[in-house]
């Protein structure tokens, strides 16, 4: 193997000619590659581009130019063209000299990367095309060395496509997982011995749920005759959940508008008020920073102290809920916990324990139940199907939860955080056992590719 020669790719590569207007009539019938992703799937659009085109032959192999040190390469196997931007690029092979299997493996191996990064400019940074792939030297074996690496590759494949299979469907058998427990916890199914050792005591919140939503509505009332709070208002068409789900009969239903403040900022103050910055003083919440449970920290901007208290009643001050109203991930719900002050943007709603009524219920219990199965029915039940789907302040005030009592939603909050750890734990093996995996893979390709060095 050490006396495999040095040769440029364009010993088995001839580049497909050919560059095209978006509107050219010649192209106009075929369809577009949209994407290839890093298993080397081809994806077909048929949606327009106004990016200069390149025409894609049957059989051709077909290069991104962005992507292609990650896997992202493929040979089409169609029966008519292609189109694509000019960051793909198409080539026909010398199937006298090159097995295309073993040079597609080629292009995935940490020999390729490494080429690139020697001898083009920019390496792997670079968007890779013809003028950079045709020229670039690596060490090939002949036809017949490379058709017995390839038999070598197919054992190896075989063997780690089984193991990631294994890690695959034990990594869907832990999202499952995680749902029944929070389906078994907001069903009451969690704490049934919990109650049998903890009978109702009539008046006391902590183990009588009727009477912790008395004193929850009791603080309410007292707010609103004070004038320090509005009365929310519930939809006209008023959904009921109540029906689908059955719970304990110590439990009480009550809609989110019974036990929580909600509000959001408004898109006039938002375009009025707030400038986002890369730094600043306060953070400040975005869809994309919430998530089952908690807030992600990375991608924060800011806006500064003065514009903050302008809008005071967004800020967060205490630990409360965050909802995704519109938007990709709309319907995310995680529990802001931080001591500092934080804000709201204007695509998350905030969900707040009212005045003097922080003690009375646990929001963890209730991020619990938003994120299980019917509690996310019930979101979605309530989401606006229109051109960009929404929930209103209205709408998220109307979604019914099961309320147990205070001393019980903790207990809840226990079994649960203690049974996700565990599947946190098992979520860790198995994204352990992905990642060597992975690292079989490089080890196999760099055996394969680097022995010609």
């Amino acid at each position: 193997m050490n006396n495999w020669p040095y040769r440029p790719l364009s010993d088995f590569l001839i580049e497909r000619d050919g560059r095209f207007k978006p509107n050219d009539p010649k192209i106009a019938r075929y369809k577009r590659l949209d994407k290839i992703d890093f298993s080397g799937k081809i994806h077909i659009s048929e949606k327009p581009s106004k990016t200069d085109m390149i025409i894609i032959e049957p059989g051709d192999l077909v290069i991104s130019g962005i992507n292609v040190a990650k896997g992202a390469l493929a040979v089409y196997d169609g029966d008519e063209p292609l189109t694509a931007t000019i960051h793909y690029s198409s080539y026909r092979f010398n199937e006298n000299k090159i097995d295309i299997e073993f040079l597609k493996r080629f292009l995935k191996s940490p020999a390729f990367i490494s080429e690139l990064q020697d001898q083009v400019k920019g390496g792997i940074k670079t968007e890779i095309k013809p003028k950079h792939l045709l020229p670039l030297k690596a060490r090939i074996p002949e036809l017949a060395e490379q058709q017995k690496i390839n038999h070598y590759f197919d054992a190896v494949d075989n063997e780690i496509s089984d193991l990631s299979n294994e890690v695959n469907t034990q990594s869907s058998c832990l999202t499952k997982l995680r749902q029944a427990i929070l389906q078994e916890a907001i069903e009451g199914k969690l704490t049934v011995d919990w109650r049998k050792e903890n009978p109702v005591r009539k008046g006391d919140p902590d183990y009588d749920a009727e009477a912790l939503l008395e004193k929850i509505q009791a603080e309410k009332e007292k707010l609103i005759k004070s004038k320090e709070l509005k009365k929310g208002k519930l939809p006209k068409d008023s959904k009921s959940f109540r029906d689908l789900l059955e719970i304990p009969k110590q439990w009480v239903w009550v809609k989110a508008d019974e036990v929580y403040f909600i509000t959001k900022l408004a898109g006039f103050e938002y375009t009025k008020y707030i400038v986002l910055l890369e730094n600043g003083d306060i953070p400040v919440i975005r869809a994309q920073n919430v998530r089952p449970l908690n807030i992600d920290k990375t991608n924060l901007l800011y806006i500064d102290e003065e514009t903050s208290e302008k809008l005071s009643r967004c800020a967060l001050t205490k630990e409360c809920l965050l909802v995704t109203f519109i938007g990709a991930g709309i319907g995310d719900v995680a529990t802001f916990m931080e001591k500092e002050r934080w804000h709201l943007a204007p695509n998350v709603a905030k969900m707040e324990p009212f005045k003097n009524c922080d003690h009375f219920i646990n929001n963890k219990y209730s991020n619990y139940f938003l994120l299980s199965n019917s509690g996310q029915r019930e979101v979605f039940k309530h989401i606006k199907a229109t051109a960009q789907p929404s929930l209103s302040m209205e709408t998220i005030r109307d979604i019914d939860f099961p309320l147990p009592p205070l001393a019980e939603q903790q207990a809840i909050v226990d079994r649960v955080e203690k049974l996700l750890s565990m599947v946190d734990e098992l979520e860790k093996q198995v994204s352990e056992r992905k990642e060597q995996s992975e690292q079989l893979m490089q080890a196999v390709l760099r055996e394969a590719f680097e022995g010609g060095k």
